[in-house]
Protein backbone atom coordinates (compact mmCIF):
# COMPACT_ATOMS: atom_id res chain seq x y z
CA UNK A 1 0.00 0.00 0.00
CA UNK A 2 1.48 3.34 -0.66
CA UNK A 3 0.82 7.41 0.02
CA UNK A 4 1.03 10.29 -2.17
CA UNK A 5 3.06 12.94 -0.64
CA UNK A 6 3.89 16.67 -1.78
CA UNK A 7 6.68 19.02 -0.72
CA UNK A 8 6.53 22.53 0.67
CA UNK A 9 8.79 25.58 0.59
CA UNK A 10 12.35 24.57 1.20
CA UNK A 11 12.32 22.55 -1.77
CA UNK A 12 12.58 25.38 -5.29
CA UNK A 13 15.83 24.80 -6.76
CA UNK A 14 16.50 27.04 -10.30
CA UNK A 15 15.59 24.38 -13.12
CA UNK A 16 13.19 22.29 -11.28
CA UNK A 17 10.97 19.98 -13.74
CA UNK A 18 13.01 21.36 -17.18
CA UNK A 19 13.64 18.00 -17.79
CA UNK A 20 10.29 17.27 -18.38
CA UNK A 21 9.30 20.54 -20.11
CA UNK A 22 11.90 19.97 -22.32
CA UNK A 23 10.19 16.34 -23.41
CA UNK A 24 6.59 16.72 -22.44
CA UNK A 25 4.18 18.62 -24.30
CA UNK A 26 1.20 18.18 -21.39
CA UNK A 27 4.18 20.47 -19.44
CA UNK A 28 4.94 23.10 -21.95
CA UNK A 29 0.83 23.56 -22.06
CA UNK A 30 1.11 23.43 -18.18
CA UNK A 31 3.61 26.31 -17.88
CA UNK A 32 2.34 28.28 -19.79
CA UNK A 33 -1.12 28.17 -18.93
CA UNK A 34 0.15 29.23 -15.68
CA UNK A 35 1.64 32.23 -17.08
CA UNK A 36 -1.03 33.29 -18.18
CA UNK A 37 -3.37 32.60 -15.52
CA UNK A 38 -0.93 34.64 -12.92
CA UNK A 39 -0.07 36.74 -15.26
CA UNK A 40 3.83 36.46 -14.72
CA UNK A 41 6.35 35.20 -16.54
CA UNK A 42 6.28 32.12 -13.57
CA UNK A 43 8.12 29.18 -15.56
CA UNK A 44 11.04 32.24 -16.57
CA UNK A 45 11.67 32.28 -12.77
CA UNK A 46 11.71 28.57 -12.37
CA UNK A 47 14.02 27.70 -14.82
CA UNK A 48 16.26 31.08 -14.88
CA UNK A 49 15.92 32.54 -11.92
CA UNK A 50 17.35 34.85 -10.28
CA UNK A 51 17.37 32.54 -6.92
CA UNK A 52 15.77 35.57 -5.32
CA UNK A 53 12.83 35.71 -7.14
CA UNK A 54 11.93 32.26 -6.89
CA UNK A 55 12.41 32.48 -3.15
CA UNK A 56 10.01 35.04 -2.75
CA UNK A 57 7.04 33.48 -1.09
CA UNK A 58 4.67 34.35 -3.33
CA UNK A 59 6.49 33.03 -6.39
CA UNK A 60 7.89 29.97 -4.21
CA UNK A 61 4.44 28.95 -3.06
CA UNK A 62 2.69 28.87 -6.78
CA UNK A 63 6.13 27.36 -8.52
CA UNK A 64 6.80 23.98 -6.39
CA UNK A 65 2.66 23.92 -6.94
CA UNK A 66 3.27 24.10 -10.46
CA UNK A 67 6.17 21.80 -10.77
CA UNK A 68 4.36 18.98 -8.79
CA UNK A 69 1.59 18.89 -10.67
CA UNK A 70 3.40 18.83 -13.57
CA UNK A 71 5.30 15.78 -13.22
CA UNK A 72 2.01 14.41 -11.38
CA UNK A 73 0.41 14.91 -14.74
CA UNK A 74 3.45 13.31 -16.27
CA UNK A 75 3.56 10.11 -14.23
CA UNK A 76 -0.30 10.09 -14.67
CA UNK A 77 -1.09 10.67 -18.30
CA UNK A 78 2.23 9.96 -20.27
CA UNK A 79 2.48 6.97 -18.14
CA UNK A 80 -0.44 5.63 -16.94
CA UNK A 81 0.68 5.45 -13.12
CA UNK A 82 -2.61 4.36 -11.19
CA UNK A 83 -2.75 7.30 -8.23
CA UNK A 84 -6.24 5.96 -7.39
CA UNK A 85 -4.39 3.19 -5.54
CA UNK A 86 -3.19 5.83 -2.87
CA UNK A 87 -4.26 5.01 0.88
CA UNK A 88 -4.00 8.36 1.72
CA UNK A 89 -2.40 11.66 0.15
CA UNK A 90 -0.28 14.49 2.24
CA UNK A 91 1.52 17.72 2.02
CA UNK A 92 3.83 19.55 3.55
CA UNK A 93 2.12 23.39 4.39
CA UNK A 94 1.67 24.60 0.88
CA UNK A 95 2.02 21.06 -0.67
CA UNK A 96 -1.38 20.40 0.84
CA UNK A 97 -2.71 22.75 -1.94
CA UNK A 98 -0.92 20.07 -4.93
CA UNK A 99 -2.08 17.20 -3.08
CA UNK A 100 -5.92 18.86 -3.35
CA UNK A 101 -5.88 19.94 -6.88
CA UNK A 102 -3.68 16.53 -8.09
CA UNK A 103 -6.29 14.52 -6.45
CA UNK A 104 -9.56 16.75 -7.86
CA UNK A 105 -10.33 18.69 -4.92
CA UNK A 106 -9.87 22.42 -6.42
CA UNK A 107 -8.73 23.24 -10.17
CA UNK A 108 -5.78 24.25 -11.17
CA UNK A 109 -6.59 27.61 -11.93
CA UNK A 110 -7.75 27.87 -8.22
CA UNK A 111 -4.71 26.47 -6.69
CA UNK A 112 -2.70 28.73 -8.79
CA UNK A 113 -4.42 31.92 -7.86
CA UNK A 114 -4.84 30.92 -4.23
CA UNK A 115 -1.11 29.96 -3.69
CA UNK A 116 -0.08 33.68 -4.86
CA UNK A 117 -2.37 35.19 -2.86
CA UNK A 118 -1.21 32.76 0.37
CA UNK A 119 2.16 33.45 -0.78
CA UNK A 120 1.95 37.10 -0.98
CA UNK A 121 -0.14 37.79 2.65
CA UNK A 122 2.04 35.15 4.40
CA UNK A 123 5.22 37.42 2.96
CA UNK A 124 3.57 41.00 3.87
CA UNK A 125 2.23 39.66 7.34
CA UNK A 126 5.28 40.65 8.68
CA UNK A 127 7.81 43.59 7.57
CA UNK A 128 10.51 42.50 5.29
CA UNK A 129 13.49 40.61 6.65
CA UNK A 130 12.10 41.00 10.41
CA UNK A 131 10.52 37.04 10.45
CA UNK A 132 12.93 34.11 10.00
CA UNK A 133 12.89 30.37 10.56
CA UNK A 134 15.23 28.26 12.30
CA UNK A 135 15.46 24.21 11.79
CA UNK A 136 17.26 22.38 14.68
CA UNK A 137 18.60 18.91 14.40
CA UNK A 138 16.26 17.85 18.20
CA UNK A 139 13.37 16.90 19.33
CA UNK A 140 9.90 18.88 19.81
CA UNK A 141 10.00 18.76 23.74
CA UNK A 142 13.59 19.07 24.04
CA UNK A 143 13.11 22.41 22.13
CA UNK A 144 9.82 23.40 22.97
CA UNK A 145 11.44 23.00 26.72
CA UNK A 146 14.73 25.54 26.19
CA UNK A 147 12.43 27.90 24.66
CA UNK A 148 9.84 27.88 27.62
CA UNK A 149 13.09 28.20 29.60
CA UNK A 150 14.91 30.76 28.31
CA UNK A 151 12.26 32.93 27.47
CA UNK A 152 12.06 33.42 23.61
CA UNK A 153 9.42 34.30 22.24
CA UNK A 154 9.19 31.73 19.51
CA UNK A 155 7.57 29.04 18.07
CA UNK A 156 7.25 25.48 17.00
CA UNK A 157 6.11 25.97 13.33
CA UNK A 158 7.06 22.39 12.09
CA UNK A 159 6.90 19.39 14.11
CA UNK A 160 9.08 17.37 11.28
CA UNK A 161 10.65 14.22 12.58
CA UNK A 162 11.94 13.08 15.74
CA UNK A 163 15.44 14.89 14.99
CA UNK A 164 14.18 18.04 13.16
CA UNK A 165 11.64 20.61 13.82
CA UNK A 166 11.63 24.41 12.82
CA UNK A 167 11.32 27.41 14.76
CA UNK A 168 9.49 30.52 13.59
CA UNK A 169 9.77 33.89 14.92
CA UNK A 170 11.44 37.30 14.76
CA UNK A 171 14.66 37.45 13.58
CA UNK A 172 15.69 39.08 16.74
CA UNK A 173 14.27 36.50 19.26
CA UNK A 174 15.49 33.62 16.79
CA UNK A 175 19.31 34.92 16.64
CA UNK A 176 18.70 34.56 21.02
CA UNK A 177 17.59 31.09 20.59
CA UNK A 178 20.58 30.14 18.25
CA UNK A 179 22.76 31.67 20.20
CA UNK A 180 21.67 29.23 22.97
CA UNK A 181 21.37 26.28 21.34
CA UNK A 182 25.16 26.85 20.15
CA UNK A 183 26.02 26.87 23.42
CA UNK A 184 24.09 23.91 24.11
CA UNK A 185 26.20 22.41 20.93
CA UNK A 186 22.44 21.29 19.40
CA UNK A 187 22.96 22.17 15.34
CA UNK A 188 20.35 24.81 13.82
CA UNK A 189 20.34 26.69 10.41
CA UNK A 190 18.60 29.27 9.27
CA UNK A 191 16.10 28.68 6.23
CA UNK A 192 16.14 30.61 3.13
CA UNK A 193 12.53 31.65 3.35
CA UNK A 194 10.76 35.33 3.49
CA UNK A 195 8.82 35.25 6.70
CA UNK A 196 7.86 33.43 9.66
CA UNK A 197 5.27 30.52 9.09
CA UNK A 198 3.13 28.16 10.58
CA UNK A 199 2.90 30.51 14.05
CA UNK A 200 0.92 33.56 15.57
CA UNK A 201 2.73 35.81 13.72
CA UNK A 202 0.74 34.96 10.70
CA UNK A 203 -2.73 36.20 12.21
CA UNK A 204 -2.55 38.85 9.11
CA UNK A 205 -2.35 36.29 6.47
CA UNK A 206 -5.01 34.02 7.70
CA UNK A 207 -7.58 37.26 8.28
CA UNK A 208 -6.35 38.10 4.62
CA UNK A 209 -6.84 34.23 4.05
CA UNK A 210 -9.86 33.69 5.34
CA UNK A 211 -12.05 34.85 2.86
CA UNK A 212 -10.32 33.36 0.21
CA UNK A 213 -10.38 30.30 1.31
CA UNK A 214 -14.30 30.13 2.44
CA UNK A 215 -14.85 31.58 -1.37
CA UNK A 216 -12.71 28.64 -2.52
CA UNK A 217 -14.53 25.63 -4.47
CA UNK A 218 -13.56 22.92 -2.90
CA UNK A 219 -14.88 18.78 -3.69
CA UNK A 220 -15.37 16.28 -1.73
CA UNK A 221 -12.46 13.89 -2.46
CA UNK A 222 -12.43 9.82 -2.73
CA UNK A 223 -8.96 9.67 -1.04
CA UNK A 224 -8.43 10.42 2.62
CA UNK A 225 -5.86 13.91 2.84
CA UNK A 226 -3.92 13.53 5.86
CA UNK A 227 -4.24 17.37 7.33
CA UNK A 228 -0.96 19.26 8.65
CA UNK A 229 -2.79 21.19 11.32
CA UNK A 230 -5.04 17.84 12.77
CA UNK A 231 -2.49 14.97 11.48
CA UNK A 232 -5.79 13.20 10.63
CA UNK A 233 -7.38 12.01 7.83
CA UNK A 234 -10.92 13.94 6.17
CA UNK A 235 -12.66 13.54 2.50
CA UNK A 236 -14.69 16.91 3.26
CA UNK A 237 -14.56 19.57 1.31
CA UNK A 238 -16.05 22.00 3.61
CA UNK A 239 -13.44 20.55 6.36
CA UNK A 240 -10.66 20.96 4.30
CA UNK A 241 -11.35 24.62 3.66
CA UNK A 242 -11.26 25.47 7.49
CA UNK A 243 -8.31 22.72 7.86
CA UNK A 244 -6.52 24.98 5.19
CA UNK A 245 -7.27 28.40 7.24
CA UNK A 246 -6.28 26.91 10.68
CA UNK A 247 -3.35 25.79 8.73
CA UNK A 248 -1.57 29.32 8.07
CA UNK A 249 -1.04 29.74 11.84
CA UNK A 250 -0.91 26.39 13.35
CA UNK A 251 2.39 23.70 13.16
CA UNK A 252 3.15 21.19 10.57
CA UNK A 253 2.67 18.22 12.37
CA UNK A 254 4.38 16.42 9.68
CA UNK A 255 5.83 13.62 12.14
CA UNK A 256 2.23 12.91 13.61
CA UNK A 257 0.84 12.70 10.03
CA UNK A 258 3.34 10.38 8.96
CA UNK A 259 3.09 7.86 11.67
CA UNK A 260 -0.56 8.09 11.68
CA UNK A 261 -0.29 6.73 7.75
CA UNK A 262 2.29 4.22 8.62
CA UNK A 263 -0.42 2.84 11.25
CA UNK A 264 -2.88 2.42 8.99
CA UNK A 265 -1.61 0.37 6.28
CA UNK A 266 1.09 2.39 4.53
CA UNK A 267 4.43 0.67 3.64
CA UNK A 268 5.45 2.76 0.52
CA UNK A 269 5.30 6.76 -0.10
CA UNK A 270 5.79 8.50 -3.39
CA UNK A 271 7.15 12.10 -3.22
CA UNK A 272 6.01 14.04 -6.00
CA UNK A 273 7.70 17.12 -6.67
CA UNK A 274 11.10 19.28 -6.73
CA UNK A 275 13.68 17.22 -4.64
CA UNK A 276 13.96 14.86 -1.82
CA UNK A 277 13.31 16.69 1.43
CA UNK A 278 10.39 14.68 2.40
CA UNK A 279 11.80 11.46 1.64
CA UNK A 280 14.41 12.15 4.07
CA UNK A 281 12.42 13.13 6.77
CA UNK A 282 10.48 9.76 6.21
CA UNK A 283 13.13 8.02 6.58
CA UNK A 284 14.43 9.32 10.28
CA UNK A 285 10.71 8.75 11.13
CA UNK A 286 10.43 5.26 10.03
CA UNK A 287 14.01 3.48 8.54
CA UNK A 288 11.46 0.52 7.50
CA UNK A 289 9.30 3.01 5.16
CA UNK A 290 10.21 2.44 1.54
CA UNK A 291 10.45 5.61 -0.52
CA UNK A 292 10.63 7.11 -4.11
CA UNK A 293 11.16 10.99 -5.00
CA UNK A 294 9.83 11.86 -8.71
CA UNK A 295 12.32 14.26 -10.00
CA UNK A 296 13.22 12.72 -13.37
CA UNK A 297 11.41 10.42 -16.05
CA UNK A 298 13.80 7.54 -15.08
CA UNK A 299 12.11 8.10 -11.40
CA UNK A 300 8.65 7.60 -13.00
CA UNK A 301 10.01 4.20 -15.10
CA UNK A 302 10.77 3.14 -11.74
CA UNK A 303 7.20 3.37 -10.57
CA UNK A 304 5.75 1.40 -13.01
Amino acid sequence: MFSVVFPGQGSQKIGMAKEFFDKFEIVKKIFKEADNLLEIPLSKIIFEGPESELNLTENTQPAIFLTSYAIFNVARKEFGFNFKKSLYIAGHSLGEYSALCCFGAITFEDTLKILKRRGKFMQEAVPANDGCMLAVLSNFKAIEEIIKKNNHECYVANDNSPQQVVISGLRKNIDLLSEDLNKLKIKNIKLKVSAPFHCKLMNKATDNMRENILNLSVADIKIPIISNFSSKPTTSGTEIKNLLISQIEGRVRWLESIEFMINEGTKNFIEIGPGKVLSGLIKRINTNANLKSINSEQDIRGLI
